[in-house]
């Protein structure tokens, strides 16, 4: 049996991943209160439907605190039992889900009288607290459209393999933030930056002549082989760890050259050694970069 436990903030988009999910096969139910996950579980386990080998619960913050704070040593008790349970949680900034609510007129599930709408999220992180420290997957919907919410759900859960694990790597801008969903943040500012050759400045780390650019520089090869050598190294503890997901982020100042480009590279090379390896440019309109797209295996 294979779990998924979808939570996250009001507004950020977790009906919507239930739909995906849905759309994958899965069994999904939302809003189950979090002190009947295990009883559900264990009904479906023992009816031996086939209808249930797939399901895919929704949580949120209307569950009662002590039953969310457990949720961490249930989704552990439950892969001791050989359930493979993973646990995604979706978010936004605050302003952004304002807008949101403010857009659609809906009103808040902790709103009470006397409380604003921004009290009113800043109670359900305090409340999720306890899942999104175990969550597997994090995703930040601040910047992704409902489409790409649909296609990064589709990439990165519904083509996983079991036991498989899933690794994003992602380009990003410093002046925009860094990545709240990232595992692994690296600065690429100190290297060489095209922008300051007008030839190059309205291109990307994607065309070939920013890719020459940055491979004549042997700060920057320098730069690729160390943060090579620390994923080899590390990733492999991740996937002993039994983690399903990890997200490497590598950001330069606008997230157009140098971290495109080191993003292609390497992930480029990890392909060879890993079988699900995605890649997305955050900072990139281009149709296939929102979601993050699978790399090709060499034939």
């Amino acid at each position: 049996m294979r779990l998924i436990i979808v939570s996250g903030l009001s507004g950020s988009g977790k009906s919507v991943a239930l739909n995906v999910l849905e759309d994958l096969d899965f069994y999904s139910i939302d809003n189950v209160p979090a002190a009947l996950l295990d009883t559900m579980v264990n009904e479906m386990v023992a009816s031996r439907e086939g209808d249930y080998e797939d399901l895919a619960f929704g949580v949120d913050a209307r569950s009662r605190a002590e039953d969310l704070q457990a949720v961490p040593d249930l989704v552990s008790s439950m892969r001791d039992r050989g359930i493979r349970c993973e646990v995604i949680f979706l978010h936004a900034d605050d302003e952004i889900l304002l807008k949101r609510y403010g857009e659609t007129r809906r009103k808040h599930p902790l709103s009470v009288k006397g409380h604003g709408l921004r009290d009113a999220i800043a109670r359900e992180r305090e409340l999720l607290g306890p899942i999104i420290d175990c969550a597997d997957l994090i995703i930040d919907t601040s910047r992704t459209s409902v489409y790409g919410l649909r296609d990064a759900l589709r990439n990165r859960v519904g083509s996983r393999q079991d036991a498989e694990l899933s690794i994003l790597i992602e380009s990003f801008g410093f002046k925009h933030g860094i990545p709240a969903d990232a595992d692994f943040v690296f600065d690429l500012r100190c290297l060489p930056n095209p922008y300051w050759d007008l030839t190059l400045r309205p291109l990307t780390g994607r065309d070939q002549q920013v890719i020459e650019y940055l491979d004549a520089s042997p700060l920057v090869q320098r730069m690729y082989g160390d943060i090579l050598s620390f994923l080899q190294r590390w990733i492999p503890e991740y996937q002993d760890f039994n983690r399903n997901y990890l997200t490497v982020a590598l950001g330069c100042t606008g997230g157009q050259h140098r971290s495109v480009y080191m993003a292609e590279k390497l992930g480029a090379l990890l392909t060879e050694q890993y079988d699900h390896v995605l890649i997305r440019h955050t900072e990139l309109r281009r149709g296939d970069n929102d979601p993050g797209r699978p790399t090709e295996k060499p034939n």
